[in-house]
Formats: structure tokens, C-alpha cells, sequence
């Protein structure tokens, strides 16, 4: 676990332009089993969360369609709320960061770090918006 001084600028990076940070499983299935659509960021302290990751979710939020929620819980830090929200992701395998598009419960888009490490977050926000504009 990561001491709460040293994330709490990474979390507000998100909290700061409307992602709500989640904390336990119940809010967590709350929140993705809720009809319309949620974005899921699975938020980490690594280089390509602060590079590329944070700000593509950012980015992407400048489109006209956008998710109904958007979600964050913190790997390495909040527990309980990211192995719930990785209990949705499946099949997918748990990495951080990444990001996870639902439409009333249903995963119907994801990025694994393996889509974000090394891609700009320009390339990022565009992949996420090419989402938003389909299922939002």
C-alpha cells in the first residue's frame, strides 16, 4: 500500500475534472451495474498512469458523447473497490492502469496497460471517444 500523501495528487488528477473515487465493492457494483454507461479507471502510481493515462481520460472527456459515470479506484491503494472492479473486467487480466467502458452492466470496451504504456494520450483520449461516440 502506498502512503496516502503520495497518491493523493494522482487522485485528485481525476477527482478534480468529475471522476468519483471508489473505495468498496458495494459502490463499485453500484456503479457499473447502474443502467446507461460508466467509465472505470483503474488509476496506479507508474510512469505511463501520469504520462499517458491520466491524461487521456482527461482528453477524452472534450466530446460530445460521454459516459454517464465516470469511476476511478486505485490499485495498490484501494483494494477492495479494484478487485471488484477487476471482477468486471474479466476476461481480461488485472493490470493498472487501465480503463473500462460499461453499458447498463456490460463491458463493451477496454484498455489494458499493454494499450496505454508508450502511446501518447492524444492516441488514448481518440481511442476513448471512438468508444463514447458508439456506446454512449
Amino acid at each position: 500500500m502506498y502512503p496516502p500523501e503520495l497518491v493523493q495528487p494522482m487522485r485528485e488528477e481525476l477527482t478534480s475534472i468529475g471522476f468519483e473515487e471508489i473505495v468498496t465493492s458495494a459502490d463499485v457494483e453500484s456503479a457499473i451495474q447502474n443502467e446507461g454507461t460508466a467509465l472505470v479507471v483503474v488509476n496506479s502510481v507508474c510512469g505511463c498512469a501520469a504520462a499517458n493515462a491520466r491524461p487521456g481520460a482527461k482528453m477524452s472527456l472534450d466530446n460530445d458523447k460521454k459516459p454517464n459515470r465516470l469511476i476511478t479506484v486505485f490499485a495498490g491503494v484501494d483494494k477492495e473497490a479494484t478487485d471488484a472492479a477487476r471482477g468486471f473486467m474479466v476476461p481480461f487480466p488485472p493490470s493498472s492502469p487501465s480503463m473500462a467502458l460499461f453499458k447498463n452492466g456490460e463491458l463493451v470496451h477496454m484498455l489494458e496497460r499493454h494499450h496505454i504504456e508508450g502511446r501518447p494520450a492524444e492516441l488514448i483520449a481518440e481511442n476513448l471517444k471512438d468508444a463514447f461516440n458508439e456506446h454512449c
